[in-house]
């Protein structure tokens, strides 16, 4: 009985953590658009397909999210819960969070948003990788590539973010300070933050802080 019930506050923890990272991913995101200081590569992306088709960043976010799923049929990977959840949740946080957020006037205040949604992304990361639901669909699609054609996963990495962020900018998306500074930060803030929110296994204790974290998994919506 107590390990049932040990087990179940072990999975409870695990989804508050999986749609909490997810929510969070979102609303970091939204900070990045309001600086207009420059976004996550797969952003530029979203923001430049979203000002060719006049959909919300959140739609274009869910509705790429969707289609990458279907390449992973070829690639022959798994989609988990998380996976799922990804493409759901996060577009839908980060039009709720761009409704209510104003834009953003002065230098400082601007500076401010980049770098808190920086750093929450970051946070939101580590929860959402923490959980162990499944990787996102773009890291799916890196992971997958990988896989069948023994590229190395840094390079398939780099290659991705260098077509999604060249195509973004030719189409209308902002890239500045912002994208350089998440790119040498991003890495080292979700490593803080899996160890940060890691969770044990039901019968491991109740500390938070990880020997080992993933080594390849960090989110890219």
């Amino acid at each position: 009985m107590a390990r049932s019930a040990l087990g179940e506050r072990h999975v409870v923890r695990r989804l508050f953590q999986l749609y909490a990272g997810l929510a969070l991913y979102g609303a970091s995101s939204a900070l990045l658009v309001r600086s207009g200081l420059g976004l996550e590569p797969w952003n530029v992306l979203h923001q430049g397909l979203s000002e060719r088709t006049g959909l919300s960043m959140g739609v274009v976010l869910t509705a790429l999210g969707a289609l990458i799923l279907l390449l992973w049929i070829p690639l022959r990977q798994r989609p988990g819960l998380g996976t799922v959840s990804n493409v759901l949740v996060i577009g839908v946080a980060m039009d709720a969070t761009l409704a209510v957020l104003p834009d953003a006037h002065g230098m400082g205040v601007r500076v401010a948003l980049m770098a808190s949604g920086i750093v929450l992304n970051g946070a939101a990361t580590g929860l959402y990788i923490a959980a162990r639901f499944g990787p996102g669909p773009r890291d799916g699609l890196m992971t997958g590539l990988h896989q069948r054609t023994g590229v190395s996963v840094r390079l398939v990495r780099t290659a991705i973010e260098i077509t999604v962020v060249v195509t973004g900018f030719v189409l209308g998306g902002t890239v500045g300070v912002g994208t350089l500074l998440y790119a040498v930060a991003i890495g080292p803030l979700a490593q803080l933050f899996l160890r940060v929110f890691a969770v044990p296994g039901p019968g491991e204790g109740s500390t938070v802080v990880a020997g080992r974290t993933p080594r390849r998994a960090i989110l890219r919506s």
